[in-house]
């Protein structure tokens, strides 16, 4: 083909072809490797502005992912949560992320299964500081006792009747609000649940004590549910902020 091409401009005294942007082969004009290389750069450049374009935020959602991430980053360096503990005395411990509750359970005397049902903070008190300069009206005056429910059902066999205990876990004791008997198989609309416990017989009301913390359900145990719980809380919103920022991100 070249020889054909150099004979032609020989016989016509043509100029030699010339380099262009487009060469001819076998009657087609295509375009040269420059031209080529050009038009790659301007595709290349267009898509990169798109996806700039497509990840640009808001000025309001820039504002609250920087907030965002200042929080994270100051909750995992100061005092950053501890790997929750599975085992307590001779409890197990179940965790739910995601949930506000926890399970411990435990086995007495190889008869009796214990499960016990906690909720995180639920509630609190404000009780006065032993202190010459207390004001009721003064809340910084005050010591703030946070609340933790439990609900302990102790029962010896799959189809037996369960003995439930409603308690109350302040940071330092373990108060019980409610004894009744949840009858297997028996589920009433509206079932009564006995009496308010501190209505009880003293007697009474310290044998019922003495038998929950025979079986570990005492002050211990609600010392400890208190430093789970403020470790649980934390870790709990770490997750909340991050999952917060992962759905402005998208």
């Amino acid at each position: 083909m070249a020889r054909f091409i150099r004979a032609v401009q020989r016989t016509l005294r043509l100029p030699p072809l010339q380099r262009s942007s487009k060469t001819l082969i076998h009657g087609l004009q295509l375009p040269s490797l420059q031209s080529h290389n050009a038009t790659s750069k301007f595709i290349f450049q267009t898509r990169s502005y798109q996806n700039s374009f497509e990840i640009l935020k808001s000025p309001f959602e820039s504002n609250v992912l920087r907030i965002l991430r200042n929080e994270i980053e100051y909750l995992t360096e100061d005092g950053p949560p501890n790997q929750p503990p599975r085992i307590f005395n001779s409890f197990t411990v179940e965790d739910h992320p995601g949930q506000q509750w926890v399970t411990l359970r435990s086995k007495f005397r190889e008869k009796e299964d214990i499960k016990i049902d906690v909720t995180m903070f639920d509630g609190c008190i404000f009780i006065p500081k032993l202190d010459d300069d207390f004001n009721e009206n003064d809340i910084t005056g005050q010591e703030l006792r946070p609340h933790i429910s439990l609900l302990v059902d102790i029962s010896k066999g799959e189809d037996c009747d369960m003995l439930e205990f409603v308690c109350s876990a302040w940071p330092d004791s373990l108060e019980i609000q409610k004894v009744f008997i949840y009858r297997h198989g028996r589920l009433l609309p509206r079932p009564w649940l006995g009496p308010g416990f501190k209505s009880l017989d003293y007697k009474l009301q310290n044998a019922l004590c003495e038998f929950l913390e025979e079986r570990g359900v005492n002050d211990e145990l609600s010392v400890f549910l208190h430093e789970y719980m403020m470790n649980k809380d934390r870790t709990e919103l770490i997750q909340w902020l991050r999952n917060v920022k992962s759905f402005v991100e998208k």
